[in-house]
């Protein structure tokens, strides 16, 4: 009888971790980077007036053939420069998952990124 105890003990533990790991996904937000313009130039101030959380997803939608996605950090960002190992996306359909803190996003196209082609977002 203990036995059958403990495995509706488990059986519980198992559901309620499911059930949490469902409500934390639900809570994510999924945002088109530049809205209905999509992944393009001067979309820095597309960010103004939304609130970014940790978990939340960015799809960058753009053309493969004359843009892409580069994941950099602060300076980065501030020089336009893809460092050594950056992660960089070139699907045209791209989502990336928010980290809590920074989180920065450049094209490494030539000259893009010194067009106004990057995004600094503050998840929370």
């Amino acid at each position: 009888m203990a036995l059958q105890g403990r495995g509706n003990a488990m059986m519980a533990t198992v559901l309620l971790c499911v059930l949490l790991l469902h409500f934390d996904m639900a809570q994510a937000a999924t945002y088109t980077v530049g809205g209905s313009g999509g992944w393009s130039f001067n979309v820095g101030g597309w960010t103004k007036g939304k609130r970014f959380k940790a978990g939340d997803i960015l799809i960058f939608n753009y053309s493969p053939s004359i843009h892409d996605v580069v994941a950099v950090s602060k300076a980065g960002y501030d020089t336009c420069t893809t460092p050594k190992g950056a992660k960089v996306y070139k699907s045209g359909k791209d989502q990336i998952k928010l980290v809590k803190g920074k989180n920065y996003f450049i094209c490494s196209f030539s000259g893009h990124c010194q067009g106004g082609m990057k995004v600094a977002i503050t998840a929370v």
